[in-house]
This record gives structure tokens, sequence and C-alpha cells, in this order.
């Protein structure tokens, strides 16, 4: 799958994410990326297919709005493309990733992803 039909992909997965659900969204850029690739310190083979860095609304305070950056999630399209065997099963696991990149944003922790099946 090239990447302008990966892109689809995912902008499918995001209008696919409820009104009342996006509308809470607050401050928030997608990004999409062929490799995540590991900062120092980090094992050299860890492998992601999303990341999401910023402060989850849960964290937010007065504070917050004064000057921050957008938090970011990005999407990892080779390993999703390397771990699937066919296009609908990469549809499949884009919306699993950004579901699971979203909740992490609304201050939805791992463990929690994971009982709910979204891990």
């Amino acid at each position: 799958m090239g990447m302008a039909e990966f892109e689809g992909a995912v902008s499918a997965a995001l209008e696919a994410i409820p009104a009342d659900i996006a509308a809470r969204m607050n401050n928030v850029s997608i990004f999409i990326e062929d490799d995540y690739e590991p900062g120092p310190g980090e094992d050299s083979g860890t492998v992601l297919l999303g990341l999401y860095e910023g402060t989850p609304l849960t964290e937010r305070d007065s504070w917050w709005d004064a000057g921050s950056l957008p938090d970011r999630i990005t999407i990892f399209r080779k390993p999703i493309l390397d771990m699937c065997s066919c296009r609908s099963e990469v549809i499949h696991e884009v919306k699993v990733t950004v579901v699971h990149e979203i909740a992490h944003h609304f201050g939805i922790s791992e463990d929690r992803l994971h009982e709910l099946g979204w891990g």
C-alpha cells in the first residue's frame, strides 16, 4: 500500500471517530511517518505502530493553554504494513492504532486499553 492510500486509511479512521469525541479533542496534530526512530537510550529494535506525545486532557490545568505546543499522534506506516497480509487488515490495524493513540490523548492508560481490547 502506497503512502497516499495509507493516508486515506488514516483519514477514514479519524472520520470514524464519533463527532462528540472528536469535538473534545484539543490541540492535537496527526502525522504519518514510515518508521519509529528509537531515541538515545532506547532499544534499537523498538517497533511501534503509533505514538502519542503530549499532555493528556486529564492532566491539563489552567496553565496548559498558555503557549503549549500541540500534542502529537504519529502513525507508523511500515510496521503496520509489515504485520498485515492484505488491504483489509491494514485498514483494520490503522483504525485500532488511531483509536489507541487518541485514547491516550484522553488519558486512557495502556493497561486499560488492553483490557478494552484496543491494545
